[in-house]
């Protein structure tokens, strides 16, 4: 949806930003809010809310927050905090200082970009103009550790309207990547470790220097909590994908160029029952094998005085989602010229090869 957004000081010398309904007479050009009866909200420091009819449109903390003081509210420059929903940091690879270098600190990427957005804002606008904003979804929301690998998917990323200096440049991209020999390459990655209580973090450049050695090395990372491979994950994600594979072939003339795909899962959801570390394993085994009718006594029983069922373990929460559409389309998407034949082809071709690697990577590990 559209929301308008303004800022908004409170006694204390906090600057809030507020969203509104859209209205369509609405413009950010305007120079004074008009007057209306204002949406019920509640209005407390470092907090962005999301005022609206629907029930579902329900207050949301923001992360950041732009403090100044009443003397120098006018003149100075405002200072954004960050403020974390948790105090997880993230442990990333310094780009700067070569893969065997990482440092540990919050989310430097969505602090730098909320910052200039916030600084830009505070700058132009007059007290209570209205900023025109996309309201988006935040698809970890359900998430308490999300655990995310964003995959650019197809072997094609420039759009239609590309030049041909970028279409070149997007095509060595993909010749330079998995983009080309798996019809997808990683674009970033987050996990949580429960060794570390750290995010491992992976950006889109680690993504293009992998081989399909590495991509499948980056893949096991990424169902690794630090402890052992999430193996409970294998079947909800790969359900998943092969749903999403089955409705993308029957789509004729779409192309979903430069989008990517999103998997999510939680990293601290996994109970202590179903995380037993490999030695716990490995001594199971030996059991079963060395006392089978230790192994078997010991098992379920099946006599009327103990039928009833027990809660087995929930499946995990999973999510799969395509993002960025900036440069798809398909026939008669707002009269692009170029019509294509057929389903997307690379991005099948992704998803295929992305089933198989951990259809293969799950028998390794059964």
């Amino acid at each position: 949806g559209v929301v308008s957004v303004c800022f908004e000081g409170d006694s204390d010398g906090y600057i809030n930003l507020v969203a509104y309904p859209y209205v369509e007479s609405e413009t950010v050009e305007q120079d004074d809010t008009p007057e209306r009866e204002q949406p019920r909200r509640k209005h407390s420091r470092r907090s962005l809310h999301r005022s609206g009819s629907g029930s579902d449109h329900k207050e949301e903390k923001a992360s950041l927050s732009l403090e100044t003081s009443e003397s120098s509210q006018e003149a100075k420059s405002p200072k954004v905090e960050l403020h974390s929903h948790s105090e997880v940091p993230f442990q990333m690879l310094d780009g700067n200082s070569g893969l065997s270098s990482e440092k540990i600190s919050h989310n430097p990427w969505s602090l730098r970009c909320h910052k200039q957005q916030l600084s830009r804002m505070r700058s132009e606008s007059k007290d209570r103009k209205l900023y025109k904003f996309l309201l988006l979804e935040n698809v970890v929301h359900h998430f308490k550790y999300p655990c995310v690998l964003d995959l650019k998917m197809g072997t094609r990323q420039h759009g239609d309207d590309a030049s041909a200096e970028k279409a070149a440049r997007q095509m060595r991209k993909c010749e330079q990547s998995t983009s080309a020999t798996l019809g997808v390459r990683v674009c970033g990655m987050q996990v949580y470790q429960l060794d570390t209580g750290h995010y491992l973090c992976r950006n889109k450049y680690y993504g293009r220097g992998l081989s399909i050695e590495g991509f499948r090395n980056a893949l096991y990372q990424y169902l690794h909590n630090g402890l052992d491979l999430r193996r409970d994950l294998f079947e909800p994600i790969l359900s998943k994908l092969r749903g999403l594979k089955a409705v993308l072939e029957r789509q004729a003339s779409y192309r979903f160029y430069s989008s990517s795909l999103l998997v999510i899962y939680d990293g601290k959801e996994c109970r202590a029952e179903s995380c037993l570390d490999r030695r716990s394993e490995m001594r199971l085994k030996h059991l079963d094998m060395v006392l089978p009718e230790v192994a078997s006594s010991c098992g379920p029983s099946t006599s009327p005085s103990n039928t009833s069922p027990e809660a087995g373990p929930s499946q995990p929460k999973v999510d799969v989602r395509m993002i960025d559409f900036a440069h798809s389309t398909f026939k008669g998407f707002r009269d692009d010229p170029t019509v294509h034949d057929g389903p997307d082809r690379g991005y099948v071709f992704g998803l295929e090869n992305l089933i198989s690697i951990m259809e293969q990577m799950r028998d390794e590990n059964q």
